[in-house]
């Protein structure tokens, strides 16, 4: 007996779903390795020089299928007590709840919540930024992924990515002036975060 039109279509359409199932693999974890991982900072100073430092450990997780960008998503963590400038007493200040409260809020964190392919393989990847106890959505300019190299076992990879944000949006207001009127620390604040991340 040969098989009636509809039960060929539906055999069809099954098998289409399960090549399909099988072909979107789900995206493959990285883990952030932070010896080889850091989130860097500028900031003007008396509206002349540039004050530059960076943030502790950078940690979290990165998902990508290897293929398609839209399948990117990002978690990360960055420890605010390991911050560094390079001056002890302006490090000290920048702890306080002048600005990061880092006793009160320890990391800064990132999540991702969608992708915007660029050219050249770069691209933008926009989500929720929280320092202390404000989350707002900023979007990080990343550069192409480079090609994946294995080494001990591991492959890695890795990226930068850059935005700019006005610190007065997270509470870290304090405000000192200077004579000509303008403030001692500037309100944008360049954040760079370099990330190589590995799969085992």
């Amino acid at each position: 007996m040969k098989p009636q039109p509809l039960v060929v279509l539906a055999l069809a359409a099954a098998l289409a779903a399960s090549v399909t199932v099988h072909a979107q693999q789900p995206p493959t974890r990285w883990t952030i390795d932070p010896a080889h991982s850091a989130a860097s900072f500028g900031v003007k100073h008396m509206l002349v020089s540039t004050v530059r430092g960076t943030l502790g450990p950078v940690t979290g997780s990165i998902w990508y299928d290897g293929k398609n960008l839209s399948s990117i998503k990002a978690d990360v963590s960055i420890d605010v007590k390991g911050l560094s400038t390079g001056v002890a007493q302006r490090d000290a200040h920048l702890r306080t709840p002048d600005f990061f409260a880092v006793d009160q809020f320890p990391a800064i964190t990132f999540k991702s919540t969608r992708v915007v392919p660029g050219a050249g393989g770069a691209f933008k990847l926009i989500g929720d930024l929280t320092i202390r106890d404000v989350t707002k959505e900023v979007t990080l300019d990343v550069d192409a992924l480079p090609a994946t190299i294995t080494a001990q076992g591991a492959q890695r990879t890795a990226t930068s990515a850059t935005t700019t944000i006005n610190r007065f949006d997270y509470n870290l207001k304090w405000n000192g002036l200077i004579e000509a009127g303008g403030a001692v620390v500037g309100p944008d604040v360049k954040v760079q975060i370099d990330l190589e991340v590995v799969r085992k």
